[in-house]
């Protein structure tokens, strides 16, 4: 005869100890084993980066330079000593980029890696807008007003205004500002038209309130003050005519009163009594 019991679901039946001690067994070998994967894994890693650090094919064999004009990729090159033949993941990337910009020329620099060799080098170079006078030789400035280079022969083919006036510092330095934002404010009022800003030869600002402009072949000091620069220069290149009819030698033109213009007589006594000084009439490199 069979019994049937009922079925207690909330029977569970106990683990048995030997097979609950191999399980945990089990747990504690996998623990072991991933640890010494893990080890393995972090040693070899370590070696693979020694052998990285060593191993020549990630030595810098090329310097690539880009947007460079007056400096060569040899001088841009030089500026960062020792970069060729150091490794190239170990390479202080920021480090060498202030090497760059402490270059006077240079305004920005940026270096990127190009594996396994290769270093790519972009840089921008600042502007040159006129030549300053300081102590009768001529520097390049840009519209900062930093010193960029001294002027030579290789820098024939720039036809930039002389500015006197300025006070002088060291090259890659900036002259204080007031009077170099005079000049730009001048250079940027004639830019649009470069028929007349190419007939400009030197610009005086002495006083910082007052731009005083020399036109080529033409040696009359022209006052132009802070501001209407196009216009006052269009006013005189309209009155000249009638000018030199009246005055055969014009020192200076005073054109900041309009319509009124002042016109000094060379020689006159009330052109010394102003306190400016004359602007040298050679265009060239100051002799």
């Amino acid at each position: 005869m069979k019994v049937h019991a009922k079925t207690d679901h909330r029977f569970r039946r106990s683990r048995h100890p030997i097979r609950r001690g191999r399980a945990a067994t089990r747990r504690w070998m996998r623990l072991v084993v991933g640890g010494l994967v893990a080890a393995g894994v972090t040693a070899g890693s370590y070696r693979v980066i020694d052998r990285l650090l060593v191993t020549p094919y990630l030595l810098v064999a090329d310097v690539v330079v880009e947007g460079n004009g007056r400096l060569s990729d040899e001088e841009v090159r030089a500026l960062m000593p020792g970069l060729v033949g150091s490794n190239i993941l170990t390479l202080d990337l920021d480090a060498r980029r202030r090497q760059l910009t402490s270059a006077s020329w240079l305004q920005e620099g940026t270096l990127r890696r190009v594996l396994p060799a290769t270093i790519e080098v972009s840089v921008r170079e600042r502007r040159p807008v006129a030549l300053a006078r300081f102590d009768r030789h001529l520097f390049l400035v840009d519209g900062s007003g930093t010193v960029i280079d001294r002027y030579g022969p290789r820098f024939a083919d720039l036809d930039l205004p002389i500015v006197d006036g300025l006070v002088a510092v060291p090259e890659g330095e900036r002259i204080p500002v007031e009077r170099m934002r005079l000049v730009v404010r001048v250079l940027e009022a004639l830019s649009d038209r470069p028929e007349v800003l190419s007939v400009v030869s030197q610009i005086d600002v002495s006083d910082p309130r007052n731009a005083v402009v020399l036109l080529k072949d033409d040696p009359a000091l022209l006052y132009l003050g802070r501001e209407r620069f196009l216009e006052r220069l269009r006013s005189y290149a309209e009155l000249a005519p009638r000018l030199r009819d009246e005055v055969a030698e014009i020192d200076y033109v005073d054109l900041r009163f309009e319509p009124q213009v002042v016109v000094g007589p060379a020689g006159a006594s009330t052109v010394t009594g102003r306190g400016l000084n004359r602007l040298a009439k050679a265009p060239g490199i100051a002799q």
